[in-house]
């Protein structure tokens, strides 16, 4: 099942930045498709005001996705770690969390669902991991602890 697959008609209006302004922050994120029609992620992350991250989430109608058992995401980053968040529930507080570390280089980074661990603030919460029944929500965050620069270039997002 393909989540995303960017191109350069692609309709990413439900694709929206949410920056730690939210609590006081400075960080600034924007998302975009480039001339090669892939989904970027980019921008700043500023540790003024307590902030420290940047995050860009996609929402959609529930999908039932019993019948995979991970996330294949193409992407070239910049060297820095991301997170993935998937949401089962657009109201949840909590997300379930991969991190992941990006080589600079195009590769295809595989996230089983059991590997996602339920997250709130970034505290890690005592419950059981992504559970793979259903998913209304996708993300991708920034938040290293420290100020910089980052760009994600994404080209898919599928279900396997």
């Amino acid at each position: 099942m393909t989540l995303f697959n960017f191109n350069a008609k692609s309709d990413i209006s439900n694709w929206n930045i949410v920056d730690d302004v939210v609590m006081g922050g400075r960080s600034n994120g924007s998302f975009s498709l480039n001339d090669s029609g892939n989904g970027i992620f980019k921008g700043t992350v500023s540790l003024e005001n307590n902030g420290g991250f940047s995050m860009v989430q996609y929402r959609f109608d529930t999908k039932q996705v019993e019948k995979f058992t991970k996330v294949c995401i193409r992407l070239k980053g910049d060297g820095k770690a991301y997170q993935f968040r998937i949401k089962t529930n657009n109201n949840d507080d909590y997300s379930y969390v991969f991190p992941f570390q990006t080589s600079g280089d195009w590769e295809t980074i595989t996230i089983p669902f059991s590997s996602l661990y339920p997250a709130f603030r970034g505290r890690k919460l005592n419950a059981e991991n992504y559970p793979g029944k259903q998913m209304e929500l996708i993300a991708f965050l920034i938040g290293n602890k420290k100020a910089e620069s980052f760009q994600l270039e994404i080209e898919s997002i599928e279900l396997k």
